[in-house]
């Protein structure tokens, strides 16, 4: 398995384990305009390792988490249907990890290692 220059790892707070079966977008700003880059699903273990290519140019990137979808398959309404986290690349020799630790009705996110 390659891993992404960009991966993630997903967590429901609500429950205390991994959230799987998350869908994720990966999207570049080019020009003004958002371009997809890749997606993925979060695995068992809630992670995205293979969410694009294993090298991205220095720039503006946005993960986009389904997290509508996630909610639907566990029967719990969610306040947010999607989270949209914005951020710049600009190292292009460093890894960038973007978790997000998910609620139905609160999320939080850092720059992760």
């Amino acid at each position: 398995m390659t891993r992404s220059h960009v991966t993630s790892h997903v967590l429901d707070s609500t429950i205390g384990r991994p959230a799987e079966g998350v869908p994720l977008a990966l999207d570049s700003l080019v020009d003004g305009e958002w371009m997809p880059v890749g997606t993925a699903t979060t695995d068992a273990d809630g992670r995205a390792s293979e969410l694009g290519p294993v090298a991205l140019p220095a720039g503006i990137y946005r993960v986009t988490f389904d997290t509508a979808a996630y909610f639907s398959t566990t029967g719990t309404p969610s306040f947010y249907p999607e989270v949209s986290i914005v951020f710049t690349l600009a190292e292009e020799s460093e890894h960038y990890h973007i978790p997000l630790l998910l609620s139905p009705f609160a999320y939080s996110t850092y720059r992760g290692s």
